[in-house]
């Protein structure tokens, strides 16, 4: 009984995002698809470029396989960027070129969509956030303070997607292993390569057909033909020989777990026990509890 309340305050909220999307940017969305959500400030180490190539990747699967995606999928970025920060701009110019090669091309029709929300702000998190199904959080591990953002999503329903980083481990620790999708190189391990030096993309790069592939499509004929050659030749470059926040690291190990993220969408029943358990446990997150650790801790007022 609960399970069905929730889906169908979901599937509300996902009209009204879709109907405000029309609205604002004359985007026609599908409520009925999955809406996978990276709302995050943009920055390369919240790894908006990880998603990026697994949306080439997926692009790339359909045009081999057109049976290989069942329910469609939305992927959804929102973001801003520092007025200064040169490649955070490059990446929302590969995500718009993204945006309109997908969108255009009638092989992605009913099977995937991009949508990059512009100016985004209050009223549109608002719309967004409750209707989310997935909550990317997939940040270096060892990068992300906390983050407030995968909070909102968890508190609204949506199943996390991410990296043991930032508030994510305490998400772990309270909805269970079964209510959460963790993947990815531990905080540990990262810090250790950074020490070491030792992590070379270019390998990842040249060793990793499925890796090469979505990188050299960057600067494809089809991804030229809606963007900027200079800006993707530099940012396809920058991953190749710097990465400095591991993109392809992780590449492989999102891959599966995204994979198996949307393998559970498709029981319903299943997947609205995960959101509510989800929201049930939310409370943790509360100011009060917060405030109160501060103040035994740091402020002893």
């Amino acid at each position: 009984e609960f399970c069905k309340k929730y889906e169908k305050v979901k599937r509300n909220n996902k009209i009204r995002f879709a109907k405000y999307i029309k609205e604002k940017q004359g985007i026609e969305v599908n409520p009925e698809s999955i809406f996978d959500v990276h709302c995050k400030r943009l920055h390369e180490y919240k790894r908006q470029l990880l998603k990026c190539l697994h949306i080439i990747y997926i692009y790339q699967k359909i045009k081999k396989d057109p049976a290989c995606i069942t329910t469609p999928i939305t992927f959804i970025f929102a973001a801003k960027a520092a007025p200064g920060y040169a490649r955070a701009k490059e990446i929302i110019r590969l995500i718009h070129s993204i945006q309109e090669m997908v969108n255009k091309d009638p092989d992605m029709d009913g099977k995937i969509q991009v949508v990059f929300v512009e100016n985004y702000c209050v009223s549109g998190a608002e719309r967004l956030i409750p209707a989310a199904d997935i909550s990317e959080q997939i940040s270096t591990a060892g990068m992300e303070a906390s983050g407030t953002g995968n909070m909102k999503f968890m508190l609204n329903g949506a199943v996390t997607l991410g990296t043991e980083d930032g508030a994510n481990v305490e998400i772990h620790e309270l909805v269970g292993d079964d209510n959460i999708f963790v993947f990815g190189a531990s905080s540990d391990e990262v810090i250790e390569h950074y020490a070491k030096a030792d992590y070379v993309s270019k390998e990842f790069y040249e060793k990793n057909p499925a890796i090469k592939a979505a990188v050299d499509f960057i600067t494809s004929k089809e991804v030229l033909a809606v963007g900027q050659k200079e800006n993707l030749e530099r940012l396809q470059h920058e991953i190749i020989s710097k990465d400095w926040f591991m993109t392809l690291l992780d590449f492989d190990a999102y891959k599966e777990k995204k994979k198996e993220a949307l393998e559970a969408y498709a029981d319903q029943k299943a997947w609205a026990k995960k959101a509510l358990i989800n929201i049930a446990k939310a409370g943790y997150f509360s100011s009060d509890r917060t405030i109160e650790e501060y103040n035994q801790d740091i402020w002893k007022l």
